[in-house]
């Protein structure tokens, strides 16, 4: 049987990838909500799904639909990170669950309030964390459960996405609002990591700047050096001859990981496991969200202990 959706923040970038899942799981979009009305994306769906740009109307239609005997199934949150935990509490409220947008919270006690919220409702609060059902990262942890069991692993991240004048405009580039460029672009890279190589046992940053991060991570099975940017002068120039602004590199004992591909359905796996009842909650994201949580707050030491190679280039 079908469920029926409403989406918080149908005007963002990640939006076509939510709303494909929810048209590929054969469900229906009743309702969505944003404050700009750039939402031409809708046609290509559900061109007869209601849309609001204020939430007083969209929370009265909301209301007006439950008293009407429909039942709104799941709410899709897809708006800037700090208005997550708020739309979540909004969702649950009103007798939905709901798949959120990583980060799924900014901060650990937000965690726990939601934890409190979905005792009292009686519903569930699902993220994306669709790294964890990328074949390549799949295999991956295959090959990590398989060796010996006191292996440690020698693991470097790098995460170069070049961003424009207009980031540090924008919520993304206001800390407060994002997090800062460690949640903002590392939150699932960071959650992959501890999913495959256990939890985290020593967290230090050593570079912390609006356009970039890098840090040690001691995991369980694995040293981890981390290096994410927003900065195109960061890119090495034979990247940037080649026309390109991201670049993204996981190695693991000097051995490249490849996962460029294979990003396209990830959502939608993502809203199958939910619908399944097998989606990712609160207790699954409590361990990034902490790691960011600590970066974000954290003193940085500079160049001092294990700090990525891409450190010594840049002029501090």
């Amino acid at each position: 049987m079908s469920k029926n959706f409403s989406l918080i923040g149908s005007a963002g970038y990640i939006v076509p990838r939510h709303l494909k899942a929810i048209k590929d799981t054969g469900n229906n979009l009743l309702a969505s909500l944003d404050k700009h009305d750039c939402v031409g994306i809708l046609d290509s769906y559900f061109p007869d799904s209601d849309f609001f740009t204020e939430f007083e109307r969209f929370d009265r239609h909301i209301d007006k639909l439950k008293r009407q005997g429909i039942q709104m199934d799941y709410v899709s949150i897809c708006t800037p990170n700090y208005l997550h935990d708020s739309h979540i509490r909004f969702a649950l409220r009103h007798g939905a669950d709901t798949i959120c947008e990583k980060p799924i919270v900014l901060n650990p006690w937000n965690v726990d309030a939601l934890e409190e919220i979905e005792r009292e409702t009686g519903r569930k609060v699902n993220t994306i964390l669709q790294l964890r059902h990328h074949p390549a990262i799949l295999e991956l942890k295959r090959k990590v459960e398989q060796a010996p069991k006191d292996k440690i692993f020698d693991v470097d991240l790098t995460y170069i996405t070049s961003r424009g004048r207009w980031y540090f405009i924008s919520w993304k580039g206001d800390i407060q609002k994002s997090g800062g460029v460690a949640t903002n672009i590392g939150v699932h890279f960071f959650d992959m990591l501890a999913w495959i190589f256990g939890n985290v046992k020593e967290n230090i940053v050593h570079i912390s700047k609006p356009n970039k991060a890098a840090g040690y991570l001691e995991l369980d099975r694995a040293r981890v050096r981390w290096f994410l940017s927003v900065d195109y002068n960061d890119l090495s120039d034979e990247i940037k001859s080649k026309g390109q602004r991201t670049y993204r590199s996981i190695s693991i004992e000097g051995e490249e990981l490849e996962f460029s591909g294979g990003f396209t359905d990830l959502h939608t796996v993502s809203y199958q496991e939910v619908l399944k009842g097998k989606g990712y909650g609160l207790a699954d994201a409590r361990s990034s969200i902490q790691t960011v949580h600590h970066i974000r707050n954290a003193e940085p030491l500079g160049l001092t202990g294990e700090y990525h190679p891409y450190c010594k280039n840049l002029k501090l």
